[in-house]
């Protein structure tokens, strides 16, 4: 094996190619990234960079030099469009190739859209750095900001928004925000804490749609017909996989790369597994954030396992790394 592509510049992606060169992989690594920047950290978008406390530069996982030091092949700013099994290459954005004799698919998730909103003004998504450069832009003193979800993406960016003076509201369709991933009595503690700081909860509500005026959002539309006057808007009711483009490579998708249980989609390809805390998939198909940066060698893939595998045990979706919850 002399060449090694990973596509998803994220903390899957940087954690497997560091795994190998600790490893031993002396061959090429070439790492496939859409954003134009360095392998950077997402949780604290929501909370340390949205707030303004850290720069860009602290959210980077590892330094420049450090990267340097590890001899990678970095294609950062353009997006991998499809993966040709056949003759072992990723097709990039601008038409241009990539051959691999080994494959790692660690392109993340994306925040799930509500219909009827995004496209607009003041309407927002959290999962990238410009992203949280846009909602921090709009945050200020009396500004009206209403979330949409409440899980640890929207309690999050409450706490940090009202640090920066915006009026919050946070809709959560279930009893309690955050109840479905720690229960909920610690549900009701973290509510209490959010009301005590100003932030105003309503439960039990969806968002049906936006109203806009001028192409920018005013108000968000509840399902029990009242309307949350809104400067801002944040979406965050989950995350969809980033599949799309392996459509027509003839792997298996299903809410999720389907691999075996050595994260083995295809014999040359793993799929590097990581979803926002919150998700609902099935724990045994799930690596959180701290199996990614504290235990890289025991979650990414070492040179022997891109030997041909073993008989597969029956498959199960592995969402392929990374948050719309930015943890």
């Amino acid at each position: 094996m002399r060449r090694v592509v990973v596509v998803g510049a994220s903390a899957a992606g940087l954690a497997t190619a560091a795994a190998l060169r600790q490893q031993g992989f002396g061959g090429l690594i070439t790492m496939i990234g859409d954003e134009p920047h360095l392998p950077y950290d997402r949780p604290p978008l929501s909370k340390q960079f949205l707030t303004g406390q850290w720069d860009a530069e602290r959210l980077l996982l590892r330094p420049e030099s450090d990267l340097k030091a590890m001899n990678l092949d970095l294609r950062l700013g353009v997006s991998a469009t499809a993966v040709d099994r056949t003759a072992r290459t990723v097709t990039l954005a601008h038409g241009g190739t990539v051959p691999y004799d080994a494959l790692v698919i660690a392109t993340g998730v994306r925040p799930r859209l509500l219909p009827g909103g995004h496209g607009r003004g003041g309407v927002h998504v959290l999962r990238t750095r410009e992203d949280a450069l846009a909602l921090r832009d709009r945050l200020g003193n009396g500004r009206r900001l209403v979330i949409i979800g409440g899980g640890f993406l929207g309690t999050e960016v409450a706490a940090a928004a009202r640090q920066r003076g915006a009026d919050v509201t946070v809709v959560e369709s279930g009893a309690e925000p955050l109840a479905r991933i720690i229960g909920r009595a610690a549900g009701r503690f973290i509510t209490g804490i959010h009301r005590d700081r100003g932030v105003r909860i309503l439960t039990g509500l969806k968002a049906e749609t936006f109203d806009t005026a001028d192409g920018a959002v005013t108000g968000a539309r509840l399902d029990d017909g009242r309307i949350l006057p809104a400067d801002d808007v944040l979406v965050a009711v989950g995350s969809v996989p980033n599949t799309d483009w392996l459509r027509g490579s003839g792997l298996d998708i299903d809410d999720g790369l389907l691999c075996d249980a050595h994260g083995r989609c295809a014999p040359g390809i793993h799929a590097r597994a990581m979803s926002p805390a919150g998700s609902t998939r099935s724990s045994a198909a799930r690596f959180g954030w701290s199996t990614v940066r504290a235990r890289p060698n025991r979650a990414s893939p070492s040179p022997a396992t891109f030997s041909p595998p073993p008989p597969r045990s029956p498959p199960r979706p592995c969402p392929t790394s990374g948050p719309t919850s930015t943890r």
